[in-house]
C-alpha cells in the first residue's frame, strides 16, 4: 500500500473513531436537548461559582423521578429533594439543614404548599408540627408539640390566617388558654387557665378587645367583673 493511501486510511479510521466517539458522548452526556429543544436526560445546573446547583432529570422538558438542589457554598448534602411523578402537578419535598438534619416534608404544586406537611425538631425524627396548606398559605388544623411528644398547641387558620378555636397547653398536658380567631384577631369566646389547668377567667373578645362582663374565678367562686379587673386580676396569676 503507497504511502498516500496509507495516510488516507489512518484518517479515515481517525475520523471513524472520532464519529463513534461523540456519538457516545452525546447518548451519556448530560444537559442535552431533544429534537424539539427541550431538556432531555441528565441534568446539571451549576452557580456561578460552578459548585453543583442541582442534578435530575428531564423527559421531554419535564421533571421526572428525583432532583436534588444544593447551597451555594458548595455542601455534598442536598438541602431540597423534590420527587416529581410523570403526568401529575404534585411534587413531593423534603427540606434538609446544611448539616443534612431532616427539617421538613410535604407537597408541592406550582411552587406553593398544599396539604399536610410535617417540621421537625433539630434531631430530624420528633416532630414539632404538622400544618395544613392551601394554595400556599395555612388553612385547616395546625398542630405544634413538645418535644416530649405531647401537645403544646392546636389552632385553625383560614387563608393564612388564625381563624376559628385555639387552645395551648403546658409541658404537662393541661390547657393553658383556649381562644377564638375571626381572620387574625381574638374575636369570640376565651377562657383563661391558671398554672394548675383550672379556668381562671373567661368571657368575650370582640376585634381583639375584652368586651361585656367576664367571669373570674375567686377562691374557687366565679364571680361576674369588668375586663379591666381581669386584667388586673391576670397579673397576679
Amino acid at each position: 500500500m503507497h504511502t498516500y493511501q496509507k495516510t488516507i486510511c489512518k484518517g479515515s479510521i481517525l475520523l471513524l473513531l472520532l464519529f463513534i466517539s461523540t456519538n457516545l458522548f452525546a447518548q451519556e452526556g448530560i444537559n442535552q436537548f431533544d429534537a424539539n429543544g427541550k431538556r432531555h436526560g441528565l441534568w446539571k445546573k451549576l452557580y456561578r461559582n460552578k459548585n453543583v446547583r442541582y442534578t435530575g432529570k428531564f423527559e421531554h422538558g419535564k421533571e421526572v423521578g428525583s432532583f436534588k438542589y444544593y447551597r451555594v457554598t458548595g455542601e455534598k448534602q442536598p438541602i431540597v429533594i423534590k420527587d416529581f411523578t410523570a403526568n401529575n402537578t404534585i411534587v413531593a419535598v423534603r427540606f434538609y439543614s446544611k448539616e443534612g438534619v431532616f427539617e421538613s416534608h410535604g407537597d408541592m404544586e406550582d411552587k406553593s404548599r398544599i396539604g399536610k406537611w410535617t417540621y421537625f425538631f433539630n434531631d430530624g425524627k420528633t416532630i414539632l408540627s404538622t400544618e395544613n396548606y392551601k394554595n400556599g398559605l395555612l388553612d385547616g388544623e395546625l398542630k405544634i408539640y413538645y418535644k416530649s411528644g405531647k401537645t403544646a398547641e392546636v389552632s385553625h387558620y383560614k387563608k393564612g390566617k388564625l381563624h376559628g378555636n385555639i387552645t395551648r397547653y403546658n409541658e404537662e398536658g393541661k390547657p393553658h388558654e383556649n381562644l377564638t380567631y375571626k381572620n387574625g384577631v381574638m374575636h369570640g369566646p376565651a377562657i383563661l387557665y391558671d398554672k394548675k389547668g383550672e379556668v381562671f377567667a373567661k368571657g368575650n373578645y370582640e376585634n381583639g378587645i375584652k368586651s361585656g362582663i367576664w367571669e373570674f374565678n375567686m377562691d374557687g367562686e366565679m364571680v361576674k367583673a369588668e375586663p379591666d379587673k381581669i386584667k388586673r386580676i391576670s397579673k397576679k396569676n
